[in-house]
């Protein structure tokens, strides 16, 4: 395993993060715990969870993702061998969630707190903001909007109640998802002024399918050691090539959950058909590959992957050890330049 330094203060971590969001939907207790075992075995020290887990969200389930990691930190013992991220959720979604999530103090007080119960520790080593309160350009909007944000949480009164709980114990380390380059530098530079903690990293898509992050963010990440934390570094599991020519595998997560259509439309299709042929034109595991990319990047602080079986974890964490070579890279730069960034 190789790892990485959260931030330019925090803790090592594995450039492979175990993503665990099928927890209790995809995925029983039994096997999130087999997932975590072998992971932490492999060298895995780092897991990614947030409070409105497992996906897709349901009344339901929402929190057993966090329950799972909770009974495992209990029967393993390694609480102080793992970096635990989790997330508050900001609005527009899970109505049934604090009667609508909230950015604001009390909201996220109470978030912290259910999150610590259920995960059964006494600190959260990274806090996550899961999405911003204001409206902006994320999760597959690349064009900005402007809308009256009068009534949203804003940033300060969010990283306010983030520093109170950092100084309380209750958090380690703070970072932020799905941001914009103007969200990130808004909350360092309330963190410099009033002598707050400062963001580490921001959990954004990025992948094969969507490098929008190199755009702004990017330089960002180098020059204010707030690494990126990748998420959907397979686009679902598309970039494995499984979705190709109208294939639904069982159990697959676009088999179950036709709704997630964020990397299956057509220019997506075709970009990941020329991707899956210089795989294996290379005579390289599709899946692999793709991920083998997001961990080179120079940015990277985590590569959060997935599965729902044992083979597929086994496989994604092996990616670690595959260097792609300059053809392949040269390769995959031909591909981006005809088809840049498909799937925001």
């Amino acid at each position: 395993m190789q790892y990485q330094l959260l931030g330019d203060v925090g803790d090592d971590v594995s450039v492979i993060c175990l993503g665990t969001m099928t927890y209790g939907e995809q995925n029983t207790e039994a096997e999130a715990h087999e997932q975590l075992d072998y992971a932490f075995d492999q060298g895995v020290n780092f897991l990614d969870t947030a409070e409105m887990y497992a996906v897709p969200p349901r009344k339901e389930t929402q929190g057993l993702t966090e329950r799972y990691i909770g009974s495992w930190l209990a029967s393993r013992g390694c609480r102080d061998a793992v970096v635990i991220a989790t997330k508050v959720s900001g609005p527009g979604m899970q109505k049934y969630l604090r009667g609508g999530p909230r950015l604001t103090r009390s909201h996220v007080t109470r978030a912290v707190e259910d999150s610590l119960r259920r995960l059964r520790t006494d600190y959260i080593d990274l806090y996550q903001v899961h999405w911003p309160e204001r409206s902006t350009n994320f999760v597959g909007e690349l064009g900005y909007v402007y809308e009256d944000d009068e009534d949203t949480a804003p940033i300060e009164e969010t990283l306010e109640v983030l520093a109170r709980l950092v100084e309380q114990g209750k958090v380690r380390y703070l970072g932020v998802s799905n941001e914009t380059p103007w969200g990130v530098m808004e909350y360092l530079r309330l963190a410099g002024e009033r002598g707050w903690p400062r963001i580490v990293s921001v959990q954004n898509p990025y992948s094969l399918l969507n490098r929008t992050f190199e755009v702004g963010l990017a330089e960002i990440a180098h020059r204010e050691s707030v690494g990126l934390l990748a998420y959907s570094p397979l686009g679902f599991g598309v970039l494995s090539g499984k979705y190709l020519h109208g294939r639904r595998p069982a159990r697959a997560r676009l088999t179950l959950f036709g709704f997630f259509e964020r990397y299956t439309g057509a220019l997506g299709v075709k970009a990941t058909r020329r991707y899956v042929s210089i795989a294996r034109q290379a005579g390289l595991d599709p899946a692999q590959m793709a991920l083998a990319f997001v961990n080179s990047r120079s940015f990277l602080t985590a590569n959060i992957i997935g599965a729902t079986t044992m083979k597929q974890l086994r496989d994604n964490i092996a990616s670690i050890r595959l260097k792609l070579s300059r053809d392949v890279l040269e390769a995959i730069e031909e591909v981006h330049r005809e088809i840049p960034n498909p799937c925001p």
